[in-house]
């Protein structure tokens, strides 16, 4: 057994694009999660009500790397990650620095990829053909470089990213890059030599869409099982121009209820098969005897349509609950006072940095604006915020951030393109600014562009209804404007630390 650190090791399991209904402890009577719902019932708390600040990969993790808003310093887009050279920290970066030793596996969406990972992390995972001779597994390819699955470019399949069910052969997984990590990060426990901490963030791919999977996770997900989808608005009234521009787009208007069934059923075996991995992750920290020393953290960068309100994938700048809050589960490591549960606090995603610093015993070495969870954890309370926020979308004329990098998607053939194509243009309201406030039962989304959102989430919990017009909810809808003016006045900046001379 490696010798024991001074500080906690910390494992970071960070699937992409996990709603969190879809879990079974929290409510989701069709997902089979067991390793998720086993820790939240003997050894973690599990967040019911976690929200990402912004719907969409690399916006959110600068956000939950840094204790930032998205706003604070500009991270709003897919092309814009965290700079070094201009000041801007990021926790795997801080634990580094701090003596842990960092394993990094899987998807970026976090660093400039042109300045590289040495500074980030000790070892940059990519799986070898050595790796995959030792593993005995044939590397097989994701979903978006193997496209047939989309029929033609007329029908009614080719921007819905259904796949389906995954061919393994013979072999016991469907070995794509996320099984590649999963076995590379085990391989790292199993080699871990006990010098200093050990930090392991593995980033997935899954359950992000296209929807595919292989057996046994495919067929085992009863489709009788699934709960309602929540409809389409009948005329999107009340409602963000870029939903009705998507759904147009996507042309899914046509699929009857067994397509959406099996489509959500694919979905939720995504989800299953991560939850078999995460059980793998905490096998292997208990056979090398570091499970007790870890904390463990479980979480999404943000959620999914999967079929509510007629569309799949995500928006950037809508805040639908499917969208915006996601799975978290948190076990802490020996010692650490835990009362296993599954929590009804409001809390942020942003609250990861300050909470690992918590454990680690790091003081922060930048303003961040992110809460410790520890006495959550402890069952000391649950009222953590009085509110969430998220937020996204860009100015008009602000071509820098029309993400026109991914060239390839702005055309018709591209499985982006629903989306894309809107983002990208200035004729219409479809990208503009937005921010959300949600308190337990309110939620209010102020838009530059276009009308105001303020649903009552008692009433109305599928978001249906805005009454943001209706002279009833005046009073809640200046509380909430008000909520929001405070929170963009408390996180609008940080100062650094280090003061500049002037002389």
């Amino acid at each position: 057994m490696p010798e024991r650190t001074s500080r906690p090791h910390i494992v970071l399991l960070n699937p992409d694009q996990w709603r969190a209904d879809a879990v079974g402890h929290l409510g989701d009577p069709a997902a089979i999660t067991p390793n998720l719902d086993r820790l939240a019932a003997t050894d973690a708390v599990s967040f019911r009500h976690a929200f990402c600040q912004n719907p969409v990969c690399t916006p959110s993790r600068c956000s939950f790397m840094t204790g930032w808003y998205p706003h604070t310093r500009g991270h709003r887009t897919m092309f814009h990650m965290l700079h070094a050279e201009c000041g801007e920290a990021n926790l795997l970066r801080v634990l580094r620095q701090a003596g842990y030793h960092v394993w990094w596996g899987g998807k970026n969406d976090l660093v400039p990829a042109q300045n590289g990972y040495s500074e980030d992390c000790d070892i940059r995972f990519q799986a070898t053909p050595d790796d995959y001779r030792r593993w005995g597994l044939t590397p097989r390819p994701n979903l978006h470089s193997s496209p047939e699955w989309r029929g033609s470019p007329d029908g009614d399949n080719f921007y819905s990213f259904y796949a389906g069910r995954l061919d393994k052969g013979d072999e016991p997984i469907y070995c794509d890059h996320d099984w590649a990590n999963v076995l590379g990060a085990i391989d790292a426990i199993r080699n871990y030599d006990g010098d200093k901490p050990l930090c392991l963030y593995l980033c997935l791919s899954y359950p992000h869409p296209p929807y595919g999977v292989e057996e046994p996770f495919h067929s085992a997900i009863d489709r009788s099982a699934l709960p309602p989808r929540r409809p389409a608005p009948e005329s999107w009234e009340g409602k963000p121009a870029i939903l009705k521009g998507i759904a147009e787009r996507q042309r899914l208007q046509g699929w009857m209820e067994d397509r959406w069934a099996e489509l959500r059923a694919t979905y939720r075996g995504m989800c299953s098969r991560v939850d078999h991995q995460l059980g793998l992750i905490v096998h292997a920290l208990k056979e090398k005897g570091l499970y007790d020393d870890t904390a463990l953290f479980v979480f999404s960068d943000h959620g999914d349509f999967t079929g509510d309100y007629g569309l799949v994938e995500k928006t950037q700048n809508t805040f639908e609950d499917c969208l915006t809050r996601v799975p978290l589960v948190l076990k802490p490591p020996e010692g650490v006072p835990v009362q296993p549960r599954v929590s009804d606090a409001l809390v942020e995603l942003i609250d990861l940095p300050a909470t690992v610093f918590d454990f680690a015993g790091i003081e922060a070495p930048h303003t961040h604006f992110g809460k410790s969870l520890l006495p959550v954890v402890a069952g000391e309370r649950d009222d953590h915020r009085d509110a969430v926020f998220c937020e996204g979308g860009r100015l008009k004329g602000e071509r820098h951030a029309m993400e026109l990098g991914a060239k390839s998607e702005q055309t018709p053939q591209g499985l982006y393109w629903p989306r894309l194509s809107l983002q990208s243009r200035d004729d219409g309201p479809y990208h503009g600014k937005a921010a959300m406030c949600r308190t337990a039962r309110f939620k209010y989304v102020r838009r530059l562009y276009e009308s105001d959102e303020l649903y009552d989430l008692e009433r109305d919990p599928q978001e249906l209804h805005n009454v943001v017009d209706d002279a009833a909810y005046s009073e809640v809808l200046a509380q909430m404007r008000e909520r929001l003016l405070t929170w963009f006045s408390e996180t609008a900046d940080v100062v650094p630390f280090q003061p500049d001379r002037r002389f």
